[in-house]
């Protein structure tokens, strides 16, 4: 049997991990070749989620310079990210708050057997 509270703080870590994953895919939506991390949640070998990062290997923009040379932006789509920053905030939110009922549920089963 899973813990719930086991499985509410996996689930903060995991969506702590999706949060920062997407600010760090934002902080580098201007450098040059930098690839878009994707995180994807899955359940490990216990049952508890878990998270996936891979790299999206799709090419950016190539720019043409004034000196004829060819750059490659990053691939970061910010129509992506901003929803994907705020699902992983809502996650967390919702974690938190199981944590928070479980544990009160727990100071409240102590009160009544002390």
């Amino acid at each position: 049997m899973i813990n719930p509270i086991s499985t509410s703080l996996a689930g903060l870590r995991v969506f702590t991990g999706r949060l920062q994953n997407t600010a760090n895919n934002v902080a580098n939506s201007n450098t040059d070749d930098y690839k878009t991390k994707r995180s994807v949640i899955v359940e490990d070998s216990v049952g508890l989620p878990s998270l996936n990062i891979t790299v999206d290997n799709a090419p950016g923009a190539r720019i043409q310079e004034s000196d004829g040379l060819m750059r490659e932006t990053s691939n970061v789509d910010l129509s992506r990210e901003i929803p994907e920053m705020m699902i992983a905030k809502r996650g967390y939110e919702a974690n938190l708050k199981a944590f928070k009922a479980q544990c009160d549920m727990l100071e409240s089963l102590l009160d009544i057997t002390a």
